[in-house]
C-alpha cells in the first residue's frame, strides 16, 4: 500500500489561550466564522479520554478502574480526585496530553491539504504545558478575575470555591499575557470582541 505523501504547504499555527471563564470559545467561534479551522483542544481531549484505548487504560491504573463506569468516564469523580491535588492533576495532564498531541498532528496535516492560510488551536494549559512552544502566534484572551468566576460558576453550576480551585491550578492571567503576540479583552460588548477578532484576523490571514 502506497504511504499518503505528507502535504508541503506551510499552515501558520495559532494558539489562543486564557484563564477559566475568559471566553476563549466566543472568541473561537469568531475565528470560526471568518473561515478559519480551530481545533478544540479540552473537546478532543474529552472524546480521547472515552475513545482512546490506550489513554484509558493509563487513567485507569492511575486513578482507579472506578473513574470509568459502564464504560463511560465518570468526569465528576475523576475531577473530585485531581483539582485539588497539584500532583494529581499535573499526572492526569502528562497523560492527556500526549495523546492530545497526536491528534493535533493528525489534524493539522488535515488543514494543510486544505491549503488555508491558518488555523488555531484552543487549549486552556498551552502556556502550563510549553506546548505554545510549537506555535507560531499566540493569543490570550483576558478577562476580569470577578467576571470570569461567575461566568464559571453559572456556564458549570459551581460553587465558587470550586471555580476558585481551578483558578489556583492555572498559570495567572500577568503571566499569560508577557508571553502573546496578540491580547484579546473581554470585558465589554461581542461586537467590541468581534473588532478585536477581525483586527487580528487580516494581519494573519
Amino acid at each position: 500500500m502506497k504511504r499518503r505523501k505528507l502535504s508541503t504547504h506551510y499552515v501558520i499555527k495559532v494558539g489562543i489561550t486564557g484563564g477559566i471563564g475568559s471566553g476563549k470559545t466566543t472568541v473561537c467561534k469568531m475565528f470560526e466564522e471568518l473561515g478559519v479551522p480551530v481545533y478544540y483542544s479540552d473537546d478532543r481531549a474529552k472524546y480521547l479520554m472515552q475513545h482512546e484505548h490506550h489513554l484509558i487504560d493509563e487513567i485507569k491504573k492511575s486513578f482507579g478502574d472506578d473513574v470509568y463506569e459502564n464504560c463511560k468516564l465518570n468526569r465528576k469523580l475523576l475531577a473530585e480526585r485531581v483539582f485539588n491535588d497539584k500532583a494529581k492533576l499535573d499526572l492526569l495532564n502528562s497523560l492527556v496530553h500526549p495523546a492530545v498531541f497526536r491528534d493535533t498532528e493528525r489534524w493539522l496535516e488535515e488543514q494543510k491539504e486544505r491549503k488555508v492560510p491558518y488555523v488555531i488551536k484552543e487549549a486552556a494549559l498551552l502556556v502550563e504545558t510549553g506546548s505554545y512552544k510549537t506555535l507560531d502566534k499566540l493569543i490570550v484572551v483576558t478577562a476580569p478575575l470577578d467576571t470570569r468566576i461567575k461566568r464559571v460558576m453559572t456556564r458549570d453550576q459551581l460553587e465558587l470555591e470550586e471555580v476558585q480551585a481551578r483558578v489556583r491550578n492555572q498559570l495567572p492571567e500577568s503571566e499569560k499575557v508577557k508571553l502573546a503576540d496578540f491580547v484579546i479583552t473581554n470585558d465589554k460588548y461581542l461586537d467590541h470582541l468581534q473588532k478585536q477578532v477581525k483586527d487580528i484576523h487580516f494581519r494573519l490571514f
